[in-house]
């Protein structure tokens, strides 16, 4: 196993942060790794916003379900799909472009993501750690005003970034599925009950199956945040929905 996989290997969400400062050279080395990801037809359908202020971090701490931890991070960083520049672009030069659609935003959002890991990647080598926040997606209109998005331009992820405390580099890294659940050969495959209880033990305790994955169906997908996700995503749509085909 070489350096890079054992990292990956290694590599899990850290929410407690030591006092460290991340050196400014760090920081643009991260940067300048995540823009070298790849993207869609060399486009980087993506923007980067940097968070500096401490006011705005405290704000999207609490907009992002109340997670303090946000805040004390050394660096904030929000991965926005990002379809408006390119369509601004066409319009500067008189391309008459068509208002960008959902397939738009689907590569804008790939885009993004592949770029985020690979912010992820490079903090990890330098021993920072990061941690996702999806809540980001959560409260479309407050975002949309705290960060100043156009209509054509989408949160995917923001990541908090900072050198893990002893208690976080000790922590064991939550366990993952056996790769015959996640790789399917050739096409899709459905699992069966018995195939599924196998699959989600990893997560799911085993003798009380039935019980523990109500009781996450009920934590995380049928919870208030996870349906104001959906409905922020929904607001987030209607723009590059408005003259669907």
């Amino acid at each position: 196993m070489n350096q890079t996989i054992e990292q990956l290997f290694k590599r899990k969400s850290v929410r407690v942060f030591t006092d460290q400062d991340i050196s400014k050279e760090d920081k643009q080395l991260i940067l300048e790794s995540a823009i070298q990801a790849p993207s869609a037809g060399n486009q980087q359908l993506y923007t980067i916003i940097d968070v500096t202020d401490e006011n705005l971090k405290k704000e999207l701490a609490i907009v992002c379900d109340n997670q303090p931890f946000i805040a004390q991070g050394k660096m904030v960083l929000i991965f926005l799909a990002d379809c408006q520049k390119w369509y601004d672009a066409y319009i500067n030069v008189d391309c008459s472009p068509r208002d960008p659609g959902t397939g738009d935003l689907l590569l804008a959002v790939s885009d993004a993501n592949i770029a985020a890991q690979n912010a992820v990647v490079a903090a990890e080598s330098l021993g920072i750690g990061s941690c996702y926040i999806g809540d980001v997606v959560e409260g479309c209109e407050k975002m949309r005003e705290l960060l100043n998005l156009p209509d054509f331009v989408f949160p995917t992820c923001m990541l908090i970034f900072g050198y893990p405390t002893k208690q976080q580099i000790d922590r064991k890294k939550p366990e993952r599925p056996d790769t015959k659940y996640i790789v399917h050969e050739n096409s899709y495959k459905r699992f069966n009950k018995e195939e599924q209880i196998d699959y989600f033990t990893y997560k799911i305790i085993k003798e009380y199956y039935k019980e523990s994955m109500t009781a996450f169906c009920n934590r995380k997908y049928n919870s208030d945040f996870s349906k104001e996700m959906s409905r922020s995503v929904d607001a987030y749509l209607k723009p590059f929905q408005k003259n669907k085909l």
